[in-house]
């Protein structure tokens, strides 16, 4: 299969321009007879273009998730209109920027033109549409209304993005104050501590254990620069290929939940996913069951998928979705079990998902913006601490050769 650009005419003699695969320029005709246009001009795309700085783009680059947010926002509006799907995708493609997403929305645009349903397409990219993004859009095609399903996970990938950008930005601050310490700290052992130690070494000072610990820290820093740099790349390496195996996301997801305030954040934040992708799914039509499926892949923390899993097993054996959700107020807040037994009970269950996403959503919005506040006098003491453990065991020899003089 060979790749085209085109452009084409409408009947009503419209010009637009499109991206497909086809066998060749005879199928790339008829391709286009079939949507209703007629072909006015092509050119091949050619695949592997080793020196074409396009095709390293849009294989280096990445596509954001705002972008897969704008794509199902504007594509449900535009099929709300009236625009076909093929066209509508037409559109989208020559709207977005990202050249990756474009190659990717070509594909499906293509897959489209050959008789596939959208949900199978997008199922062909699982690394760039999720399977909450491939179901909803299934339900959405089986119960005629695909431009509901699309504007609702818009919504729902919307409000997790931004979740998730509220949770970074509280971080962002105490992240830069660390890195500070660390890079001052750094340099005073390296240029400072060595001129005040060679002082003291020349006038034979008594130096208290804690001078002592300063200095050996700062010889081996001054002198082993290129090893100290090596070795603490190589600490934060490992951490991070550590918390990708299994054990060590454990053993993160563990400390996160015990963590004094962070705990109880990590709390409210997945019940808010658990309700608001529970409701997504359920007011598209998709059965509990593979709502609870998808729920427990889009729940990143282990503990809490443990029991997403065990409630799906618990409803395959004919209990309520509630029962397992009231049994673990160790991880789910009480109010979770309680929302979903009412709804279960008044059959209102995905809106009573999209309540209680909702409140746990405010919760953590106001959290969040008291977290920088409450961090804060909590750095001040650390940095307090490290500055006046610096500044007594470097002041201190001083007074004592004062004395002495």
């Amino acid at each position: 299969m060979a790749h085209f650009t085109y452009s084409a005419e409408r009947a009503d003699h419209e010009l637009y321009r499109g991206r497909t695969e086809a066998a060749d320029r005879f199928d790339l005709y008829e391709i286009i007879r079939r949507e209703g246009g007629r072909l006015v001009s092509f050119s091949e795309v050619g695949s592997h273009d080793w020196f074409d700085l396009a095709y390293w783009n849009a294989r280096i680059s990445t596509i954001k998730e705002y972008d897969k947010i704008l794509f199902a926002r504007n594509l449900g509006a535009m099929l709300g209109a009236g625009l076909s799907l093929a066209r509508a995708l037409a559109v989208m493609e020559r709207q977005t920027k990202n050249l990756r997403f474009l190659n990717t929305i070509s594909q499906i645009t293509n897959d489209i033109r050959h008789g596939d349903a959208l949900n199978i397409a997008l199922g062909n990219y699982p690394h760039t549409f999720s399977r909450l993004f491939v179901a909803m859009t299934r339900a959405g095609e089986e119960g005629g209304d695909l431009s509901g399903s699309l504007a609702i996970v818009a919504d729902q990938m919307e409000r997790m993005y931004t979740l998730k950008k509220k949770i970074r930005g509280a971080l962002i601050y105490p992240a830069i104050i660390i890195i500070a310490i660390i890079g001052i700290g750094a340099t005073m052992m390296i240029y400072v501590v060595p001129t005040l130690a060679s002082t003291f070494k020349e006038m034979n000072a008594d130096l208290p254990t804690s001078t002592k610990i300063v200095i050996g820290i700062s010889d081996f820093l001054s002198q082993n620069t290129i090893l100290a740099a090596v070795l603490f790349m190589g600490i934060v390496a490992a951490v991070i290929i550590g918390l990708k195996t299994s054990r060590g996301k454990r053993a993160a997801d563990f400390i996160f939940l015990r963590v004094p305030m962070i705990g109880a954040m990590v709390r409210e934040v997945n019940a808010a996913r658990t309700a608001r992708t529970l409701s997504s799914l359920l007011t598209s039509g998709v059965s509990v069951l593979t709502a609870l499926e998808i729920v427990e892949e889009v729940i990143q923390n282990s503990y809490f998928k443990e029991v997403i899993n065990a409630s799906a097993v618990s409803v395959g054996q004919g209990e309520p979705i509630s029962a397992v959700f009231a049994r673990r107020e160790d991880l789910f807040p009480a109010f979770v079990g309680e929302m979903m037994a009412v709804g279960e009970e008044t059959g209102q269950l995905a809106e009573m998902m999209k309540r209680l996403a909702l409140f746990y959503e405010d919760e953590v919005d106001r959290k969040t913006k008291d977290l920088s506040t409450i961090i804060e006098p909590f750095l001040m003491l650390i940095i307090g601490a490290a500055v006046g453990f610096f500044a007594v065991s470097m002041i201190a020899p001083i007074y004592s050769l004062s004395n002495i003089v």
